[in-house]
This record gives structure tokens, C-alpha cells and sequence, in this order.
């Protein structure tokens, strides 16, 4: 599947579409988000049971309402000590309308005792772009890390103050956005969802 000349970003996060927008910038497309048609971007229930089950229900829907081949991600953290949870439903890991400072602070309530070295944990994302007529594509990667006990950042979202990746001594709050971008699921997968439409031109 080549860059097609327009894409819809399958996303209400506004967190998410900034760092879509920073990562994409170089895509030769016109974007289309919630901001330009709100009345028409439909709202989806992730219910599937992994991120390309998720990411692939949002590019799929909004893909078919709109008439626009759409782009979204599902992503998470899985901590090691914790059996890989909370995974694809990291965002909901506190509860269905759960704030990102209420799933951090359930998360590091669940390692309380845990030592620092077993506290290992990695961010995943899946990338899916969907077509109206049923084609998808998608990427997925990772950045390695651990966990620390207090938050420290201000920058990023979701985990990010509690989150060290590795090779690294400060939170994924704490990095300027390009760092961020350079070394994070996110910033990996829409790379790698690029050469993969690079490859078909």
C-alpha cells in the first residue's frame, strides 16, 4: 500500500495526535483529524484483546466513515512483574474513564515492594492504516525500560514519568519531544508503517 494523498488519524486523544502530527510530519499526505469534521470521526470501543485488534477497530471505522483511509495506534506498557499487564488496557487500568495520573498511580500501587531490578518494563504500539475498502497494513515495536517509584516529568503522557528507557537516566517525561520521538514505540512503529508504504510506491 502506497502514501495515499489524504489520511484521517483515527484518534480523540489530543496527546496522541500532537505526537502523531510531530512523528508524520514528513509524510507527503494532507491529514485529517477530529479538529476538522468532529461530527463525523465516531467514537470506538476498544474490545479487542490486543493492540492490533484495537488499533485495526478504530482505523477500520473511522476509515468507513469518513471514506478516507485512516491511521490509528494502540499501544501500552507490560511490566515484566506483573505477567506483561496491564497491556492493551493500559489506558483503562484503573477503570473504563480512568485519568493517565489514576492508571500511574494504580500501577506503581501494584509494584509497591518490588525491587528496582524487577521492575523491567517495555512500551508496545501497534500502527495500523486501514482503507474504506477493507486493505490494512500495520507495524508494531517497542522501547525497552523500567519503572521508577516516584514520578518525575512534566513532558509526554500516559506513564511516561515513571517510565526509563533504557540507556537512559531520566523518564520518558522528563526528554525533549524530539528524544522522545526518536527512541519511542510510537515514534518506531509510524517509521516503520512508512517504509512499509515507501516500499509500494
Amino acid at each position: 500500500m502506497a502514501f495515499p494523498p489524504r489520511i484521517a488519524v483515527a484518534s480523540h486523544n489530543p496527546h496522541k495526535l500532537r505526537e502523531i502530527a510531530r512523528i508524520c510530519a514528513g509524510w507527503p499526505v494532507e491529514w485529517v483529524t477530529v479538529r476538522d469534521d468532529p461530527q463525523r470521526f465516531p467514537e470506538v470501543e476498544e474490545t479487542g484483546d490486543t493492540y492490533l485488534e484495537n488499533a485495526s477497530l478504530k482505523a477500520r471505522a473511522v476509515a468507513a466513515a469518513l471514506d478516507l483511509p485512516a491511521l490509528a495506534d494502540d499501544s501500552g506498557i507490560e511490566v515484566d512483574a506483573l505477567g506483561g499487564a496491564p497491556g492493551p488496557r493500559s489506558a483503562r487500568y484503573a477503570g473504563e474513564h480512568a485519568t493517565d495520573e489514576q492508571n500511574l498511580k494504580q500501577l506503581l500501587r501494584a509494584l509497591k515492594g518490588v525491587p528496582a531490578g524487577g521492575r523491567t518494563a517495555r512500551y508496545r504500539c501497534v500502527a495500523v492504516l486501514a482503507t474504506p475498502d477493507g486493505d490494512r497494513i500495520h507495524a508494531e515495536a517497542e522501547c525497552e525500560g523500567a519503572l521508577i517509584g516516584t514520578p518525575r516529568g512534566t513532558a509526554g503522557f500516559g506513564y511516561d514519568p515513571a517510565f526509563v528507557p533504557a540507556g537512559w537516566d531520566v523518564t520518558m517525561a522528563e526528554l525533549s519531544d524530539e528524544q522522545k520521538d526518536r527512541i519511542s514505540h510510537r515514534g518506531r512503529a509510524l517509521r516503520a508503517l512508512a517504509e512499509l508504504m515507501e516500499r509500494d510506491p
